[in-house]
């Protein structure tokens, strides 16, 4: 099975797993991700490369990258753990959804060429586009339109990229053109943005979208949420990791990245302090956590790209427990506001125990998973820091990444750990005594836990799969000393007094927190009906007027031109939008194809 992308053992699913029923569905559905992940190391340990003819060309499906081994191991277990957590939620199209989606991204965690990872890419924002619409909340299809209209977006960025980038390697004479490699070039040139960068620039650009860099980072509050309890569980691991992996692979050490992950940090701490619903809330702190791993890529050092793959497969078992312990509050009460929830440590103590865990390991707390992997990526800083003192070079720059870096970590034990269960577990009593959920979401929840507390104390196995074993492995020496961990506590705790000094500031409300997505939501609704639109109705006037000159068209089929373009579909898409969408982008394909590409080359 070498020869194959492990990834296709999860998309089998996604044809398999509709046509069975009730034990063999779900016996069906933890075998893939067990066998995937044993077709995955298999790969892995033979080291091998597999290659398909493509136009001339080599596409390469089959490739083992630095990083592959976390990610893979990492998004089998999230699979296992999901579907053990969904065991009885009832929705036929959530399972092969999942597949799907889950299939994608580890479709691109072994590609070797562009082109296959596109393909993966794209996979994996259908999949997650169908589980969004799965989850039947009460904005779910909207959401789901705007989350697949933003990845479309980032696609077309991607793929335009892509076109250049292999373009200027042919001309260039490269022996590999689709390669999936570094971009050397963008470490020292990060900051010039010429023809010769701009795909580059376009595939960096594309990456960010899915990571959830601005100005793009309210996609995720906006659509996580509308997933179901088992459907956000998913949700939350793939899209945004996967972009981590490829940024990984091929921006690792450009500056800008580090910018972008710096915001990241600082924002989803801001809204995260902000929020009244539970599950924003962990959307947005999903974003703070993503933000930490961007600040080790752009780092660049050994030891920051094994933080942010080592946080990568941290964040994810944790971030997968707190929204299972938050899907659990949804599952077991209906409700997802701070303000309406309340003592429900009577009568959830399991959900509320994990919630705990989940929040202790997303704030670095000593002995959780968090801790081991995080404080990766504050000592590498503090070493490069250190290492370009000496050089005599400015490095300003990263004593304030550094800074921010803390404070941001103090901020997400604020809004994730403390604000979290004491609004929901604690302060005022509500009157709601439901009962703990089933005995498959407790055991998931469990199960996570478990890992979170395992790696806190053991980091040992994890730190084996990181790209720099080596790197990994000094600094476990580190990472328990005296000092770390007292500064830890320190900080941790007066960022906890913190909260509750100011407590009545943190008075949860019937309120909504407006967001970047607030201008296009806004606008480009507007600009749709006031210019779009029109201009639209023209052409299909003049295409009226043409087809009356056409023999064998009568006024009837012309007559209903104008009806074509008033059409709709649900919400206020027209049928039109489609149409206009493919010429833009076919219009960008010439220009770059027609114009920039020449100019490469002259």
């Amino acid at each position: 099975m070498t020869d194959y992308p492990p990834a296709l053992i999860l998309l089998v699913g996604v044809v398999l797993l509709p046509l069975l029923k009730g034990r063999v569905r779900w016996t069906v559905a933890f075998a893939l991700p067990v066998i995937a992940l044993a077709d995955a190391w298999a790969v892995i340990q033979a080291g091998t490369d597999s290659f398909v003819p493509f136009i001339g060309m080599q596409l390469n499906p089959v490739h083992v990258h630095a990083a592959t081994p976390v990610f893979a191991t990492v998004f089998a277990i999230m699979v296992l753990g999901g579907l053990l957590y969904a065991l009885n939620q009832k929705r036929e199209s959530e399972l092969p959804a999942a597949c799907l989606y889950a299939g994608g991204a580890l479709g691109v965690l072994f590609c070797g060429d562009l082109v296959s990872m596109f393909v993966f890419w794209e996979v994996m924002t259908l999949g997650s586009t169908v589980l969004i619409w799965a989850g039947r909340q009460n904005d779910s299809y909207g959401a789901g339109m705007r989350y697949f209209g933003m990845h479309a977006a980032g696609g077309v960025m991607l793929l335009m990229g892509i076109i250049i980038v292999i373009s200027q390697r042919i001309h260039a004479g490269d022996p590999n053109p689709l390669e999936f490699r570094h971009f050397d070039a963008m470490v020292d040139s990060w900051s010039t943005l010429s023809w010769q960068s701009g795909g580059m620039w376009l595939i960096l650009l594309g990456m960010l979208v899915n990571a959830g860099a601005p100005p793009f980072s309210s996609w995720i509050p906006d659509a996580y949420p509308q997933g179901s309890p088992s459907g956000t569980v998913m949700l939350s691991a793939f899209t945004t990791k996967t972009a981590v992996f490829t940024l990984l692979v091929a921006f690792s050490g450009v500056e800008v990245v580090i910018y972008f992950g710096l915001y990241m940090a600082i924002y989803g701490v801001i809204y995260g302090l902000l929020e009244n619903d539970i599950r924003r809330l962990l959307s947005y702190s999903l974003v703070n956590q993503v933000g930490f791993m961007l600040v080790g890529i752009g780092i660049g050092t050994r030891l920051s790209i094994d933080g942010a793959a080592g946080h990568a497969f941290a964040h994810i078992i944790y971030k997968a427990l707190l929204f299972m312990a938050t899907g659990s509050v949804l599952f077991a009460t209906g409700r997802t506001k701070m303000n309406q929830l309340g003592g429900l440590y009577k009568s959830m103590p399991v959900t509320m125990w994990c919630l705990i865990i989940g929040g202790l390991s997303i704030s670095g707390f000593p002995f959780t998973s968090g801790f081991t992997s995080k404080s990766m990526v504050v000592q590498a800083i503090v070493n490069e820091s250190a290492r370009m003192a000496e050089l005599g070079q400015p490095h300003t720059y990263l004593i304030v990444t550094w800074f921010l870096f803390e404070a941001a970590t103090a901020g997400v034990f604020i809004d994730a750990c403390v604000k979290l269960t004491w609004f929901v577990f604690f302060q005022k009593d509500s009157g709601l005594r439901p009962p703990e959920v089933p005995w498959n979401m407790k055991a998931a929840m469990i199960g996570f836990a478990g890992i979170c507390i395992f790696l806190g104390f053991f980091p040992g196995p994890l730190y084996a799969i990181l790209p720099y074993k080596a790197e990994a492995a000094d600094y476990a020496n580190v990472v328990f000393s005296i000092d770390h961990v007292m500064v830890m506590l320190g900080m941790l705790a007066f960022s906890g007094l913190s909260f509750f000094v100011l407590l009545p500031l943190m008075k949860r409300t019937e309120s909504i927190t407006l967001d970047v997505d607030w201008i296009w939501r806004r606008f480009i609704p507007k600009f749709w009906h006031d210019v779009a639109t029109p201009i639209l109705q023209q052409l299909a006037s003049v295409q009226k007027l043409l087809l009356d000159f056409l023999p064998g068209n009568g006024s009837s089929d012309a007559g209903s031109m104008p009806t074509i373009v008033r059409r709709r579909l649900p919400g206020s898409w027209a049928v039109s939008v489609p149409v206009f969408m493919i010429s833009a982008m076919l219009l960008l394909y010439l220009v770059i194809y027609f114009w920039l590409l020449p100019a490469q080359g002259g």
